[in-house]
């Protein structure tokens, strides 16, 4: 197992020095589930939810958040993010949205907590605007689904 870099040699929780590493192109894709009702979902299809277009917004809110990572988590750096992208897989059958946030950069660092940020926060965001007429959606299965670049190369799981 590798040796956890967020911690000095005190163990001390410290941001992780990347200013020796060299540029690279770097990209992750995270995935999120969020189940609902099948009334939600044709709802949510046919644009019949009160607060408007849920996926539109939860997209909006996805790359929003991917933007604003290093402000929501400690010792995440800010990154200058070239390309974000929320996608959607509807299962009617198992009556659920898969999202699938991309996140791409050239930098020093890996962009992971980004995709799972705009994963986690579309997710949140379709959640926020169904809960009134759905008080049982789960949101499940929040995970790395691939990741290329840097020193540790390629990721898929």
């Amino acid at each position: 197992m590798d040796k956890l870099t967020h911690f000095d040699s005190n163990g001390n929780a410290i941001m992780v020095d990347v200013s020796e590493k060299i540029e690279s192109s770097r990209m992750a894709t995270a995935c999120s589930i969020i189940s609902l009702s099948e009334e939600t979902l044709k709802c949510i299809q046919k644009g019949e939810i009160g607060k408007g277009d849920v996926l539109g917004v939860a997209r909006i809110a996805g790359i929003m958040a991917a933007k604003k990572t290093s402000d929501l988590i400690p010792m995440c750096h800010p990154l200058m993010i070239s390309k974000c992208t929320i996608d959607y897989d509807i299962d009617e059958g198992k009556s659920n949205i898969k999202i699938l946030a991309t996140v791409k950069i050239v930098g020093k660092t890996g962009v992971e907590m980004e995709a799972l940020t705009a994963a986690t926060v579309s997710a949140l965001t379709i959640y926020d605007m169904c809960k009134a007429i759905d008080k049982r959606m789960v949101i499940e299965k929040t995970f790395l689904l691939k990741k290329t670049g840097g020193k540790s190369g390629e990721f898929n799981f």
